[in-house]
């Protein structure tokens, strides 16, 4: 399961390295999952007694939306909740927004976890974090979503061995995790799945604007297969009236 990687990762960085643990993260969504991991391992007595930073004002502010709304948790979340009642705070769980704050973060020393945006790499705080930890061999930089084929994320989870942050060329000696399954977006099934919630015989169009081109094609032989008809891939800079 991811959630029991993720603590492995955790625990073989931070306690057996005694390194830093990067984990690039949406600020919505995956940020508030991945917290929500380490909180029960909290409960459970599982996780090490380490700082764990989130040091993203947009997934800290998107972290208060969801703590309003506790009628929209799954059951799972809802289950904790009964023993829990923040599931989105934990006794060495830090929320930073100031710039200031975020600076301190180069002179941490200690072990350590900082979940940052953006998800890809490309933008953001968690730049700052890479540039500054990235070629020590101690920490390991964790990926847990999908990075286009031509961000510095997909750069770094391919292998390469150096990249250019900020211009400054950094040897890449962290390790490099990935746990592909806390991905966020649905699969093709739960796509299709949504799709035939409406009449098939209904619908005049389905375009396919998300994913690389190969895989786009391949959805669309899907959706035939399925009964969809009148699909389109769009061309860079088509327009269409709808």
């Amino acid at each position: 399961m991811a959630e029991e990687e993720l603590l492995n990762i955790v625990v073989d960085t931070c306690v057996t390295k005694g390194g830093k643990l990067i984990i690039p993260a949406f600020s919505v969504g995956r940020t508030q999952e991945i917290v929500f991991s380490l909180n029960n391992f909290f409960n459970e007595g599982k996780l090490p007694k380490i700082d764990i930073f989130v040091d993203s004002p947009l997934a800290v502010n998107a972290t208060a939306v969801f703590r309003m709304h506790p009628e929209c948790f799954n059951k799972n979340f809802s289950d904790v909740m009964e023993k829990d009642p923040d599931p989105f705070g934990f006794d060495g769980l830090h929320y930073i927004n100031k710039v200031e704050d975020s600076k301190k973060l180069n002179d941490h020393k200690k072990p350590c976890v900082i979940i940052s945006a953006s998800g890809m790499m490309e933008a953001g705080r968690v730049k700052h974090h890479l540039a500054n930890n990235i070629s020590d061999p101690k920490n390991t930089i964790l990926i847990v979503g999908y990075c286009a084929p031509t961000t510095l994320g997909a750069r770094i989870g391919r292998g390469d061995r150096e990249v250019s942050i900020f211009g400054i060329v950094h040897e890449v000696k962290a390790e490099v995790k990935k746990i592909e399954s806390f991905s966020g977006h649905g699969d093709y099934k739960e796509m299709i799945s949504f799709i035939s919630c409406q009449d098939k015989n209904a619908l005049s169009k389905i375009y396919i604007v998300h994913g690389e081109y190969e895989t786009q094609k391949k959805y669309v032989s899907t959706l035939v297969a399925e009964g969809f008809k009148n699909i389109e891939i769009p061309a860079k800079g088509q327009e269409y009236n709808l």
